[in-house]
C-alpha cells in the first residue's frame, strides 16, 4: 500500500538543536547539508517534524542539562519522531542518554559525517544515501560562517573533558580548507571565522608542517571574502609571527578570544594551564602596544577547587589589567574522568556564585570603557540583521569585535558599510552611515 504523500513530507522534515561551540555550530551545519542533499526540509518553527538531531555539548554540567532538555523538548513536539543524539555528550554518556524516553540512534563525533546514512540503516527511510561531499557550502541563519579547520586537543586541562570527547589534535588538509572558504565566499558569505577545537595547534600534525599562518595566508587571497577572524585561540599559540600578521593584514580582524581561566598562577599549575600571570600579561602589553584598537575577549571560570580568596583577588587583578571588550564568566563544573574531578578541597556553590557575579560587573565595566574608546570614530562594520523588533535597524560587527546598530530604509545586510560610532546604548554603540 502506497505512503501518502502528505505522510511522506511529514516523515521528511527535520529539526536540529545544537549544545556548544562554534565547532559544534559548524558540524551541525554540515549534518544539515547532508539532509538537505537527502531531501529533508528543516523546519525552524514551533510545527513539529519527523526527524529531530540534538548536537551535544559536554563542557559542563549545564552543557548536559541542556542537551537532555532538547531530547525532551523533541519527544513532546513529537512523541512518534526519530531522535538522533550525537556530540560530545554522546561520546562517554551514550547509556544515560539511551535512557531518556524517544531516543531513536546515539552518533559519536567520528560517524557526524554519516549520519544520514546511518539514519538509513535503520530502514526509517530508505532515500537517503551516504555522500563523500567534505565541509559545508553555507551558514544557515548567519552572515558570518564558522570554519572547522582542526579539531580535538592535545592540552589536557586538568578541568577539561574535550581531550577525552574529541580525541588528539588533528589538523584538516590545507587544500581542503582554501576550496571550502572559496564556496563560502563564492555564496555571498564576506566573513569567515576559523575555528577548533585547539586553533592555534593548526598545522603542526601535517606533513609538510604547516601553522595557522599558512591557512590565513592562503584565504587571504580569496576574492570576495573581506574578513578573517579567528575563534578562541591559546595565549601560548599567539605567536609574534601571528601577532606581526593581525598588524599587517587588511582582512584579519583585530580581535582575539583567549581563555585565561584564572590569574592565579597556583590554580593555573593546578588546572595543567601552559601560561602564567605574567605570560597574560606580557602578551596583551604586546599586543596593545603592536596593534591599535585590538579587541581582547577572553574566558574566566570561578570557583576552581582549592580557590581561596587570594587566589580569586589574582584573577580580578588579571581582568582588571587585561581590561577586555567581554569576558565569558562560568563556574567550575566538575567532570568524570578529568583529573580535577578528584581535587576534594570544591568551592562551595554560594561562594562561587558570589564570585562570578563580581567577576561579571568588573568585565561590564571594562567593555563600556573599551566602547567609549571609539566614540566619534569612523569604523567599518559588516551588517548582519534587521532588528527583529525594531524595523531599519540595523545590527553588525566592527573587525574589533564591536556591535553596531544604525538607522536605514535600506536593506543593509551582509554590506560592508562605514560608520560614525555616536553614542553607547546597552551593549550597543548607536552609528550614523558616513
Amino acid at each position: 500500500m502506497p505512503v501518502p504523500a502528505s505522510l511522506v513530507y511529514y516523515m521528511k522534515t527535520v529539526k536540529f538543536y545544537t549544545v556548544g561551540c562554534k565547532v559544534n555550530q559548524y558540524e551541525t551545519q554540515a549534518i544539515k547539508e547532508q539532509f538537505s542533499r537527502a531531501g529533508f526540509k528543516e523546519v525552524d518553527n514551533g510545527r513539529p517534524a519527523g526527524v529531530y538531531l540534538i548536537n551535544s555539548c559536554t563542557v559542563t554540567h549545564k552543557a548536559d542539562r541542556d542537551s537532555r532538555r532538547f531530547v525532551h523538548l523533541a519527544s513532546r513536539q513529537n512523541p512518534k519522531a526519530k531522535i538522533i543524539v550525537t556530540g560530545c555528550y554522546a561520546e562517554l554518556d551514550s547509556r544515560e542518554i539511551s535512557k531518556i524516553p524517544g531516543v531513536s540512534l546515539i552518533v559519536k563525533n567520528r560517524d557526524k559525517d554519516k549520519i544520514a546514512s546511518l539514519l538509513n540503516a535503520t530502514n526509517e527511510t530508505n532515500s537517503i544515501n551516504e555522500t563523500n561531499d567534505r565541509g559545508i557550502n553555507s551558514f544557515s541563519g548567519h552572515t558570518r560562517a564558522f570554519l572547522k579547520i582542526q579539531d580535538g586537543c592535545d592540552n589536557f586541562c586538568s578541568y577539561c573533558k574535550v581531550p577525552l570527547v574529541r580525541g588528539r589534535s588533528r589538523s584538516r588538509p590545507l587544500g581542503e580548507v582554501v576550496l571550502e572558504a572559496e564556496r563560502l565566499a563564492g555564496n555571498g558569505f564576506k566573513e569567515i571565522v576559523l575555528c577548533g577545537i585547539c586553533l592555534g595547534a593548526y598545522g603542526k600534525d601535517l606533513r609538510p608542517r604547516l601553522s595557522l599562518i599558512d591557512a590565513i595566508d592562503a584565504l587571504e587571497k580569496l576574492e570576495g571574502l573581506l574578513r578573517i577572524r579567528l575563534s578562541s585561540i591559546e595565549a601560548a599559540d599567539v605567536t609574534d609571527e601571528l601577532i606581526e600578521k593581525l598588524k599587517e593584514s587588511d582582512k584579519l580582524c583585530r580581535h582575539l578570544h583567549i581563555p585565561f581561566q584564572s590569574g592565579d598562577n597556583g590554580i593555573l599549575k593546578k588546572m595543567n594551564r601552559k601560561s602564567k600571570f605574567q605570560d597574560y600579561i606580557k602578551l596583551v602589553n604586546k599586543l596593545k602596544k603592536s596593534i591599535s584598537g585590538i579587541a581582547i575577549t577572553c574566558d574566566i571560570m570561578a570557583g576552581f577547587p582549592s580557590e581561596t580568596e587570594e587566589n580569586f583577588k589574582n584573577t580580578v587583578k588579571l581582568i582588571k589589567r587585561v581590561a577586555p571588550l567581554k569576558a565569558h564568566i562560568f563556574s567550575y563544573s566538575s567532570r568524570k574522568g578529568t583529573l580535577a574531578y578528584n581535587i576534594k578541597d570544591k568551592i562551595e556553590a554560594k561562594i562561587i556564585k558570589k564570585r562570578v557575579l563580581e567577576l561579571q560587573k568588573i568585565a561590564r565595566e571594562c567593555a563600556q570603557a573599551y566602547k567609549k574608546r571609539f566614540l566619534r570614530k569612523k569604523i567599518k562594520v559588516i551588517i548582519e540583521a534587521e532588528d527583529k523588533k525594531e524595523s531599519g535597524c540595523w545590527q553588525g560587527l566592527t573587525d574589533n569585535y564591536i556591535p553596531v546598530r544604525v538607522e536605514s530604509g535600506q536593506n543593509l545586510k551582509n554590506r560592508l558599510i562605514c560608520v560614525v560610532l555616536k553614542k553607547l546604548i546597552g551593549d550597543f554603540i548607536e552609528a550614523d552611515i558616513y
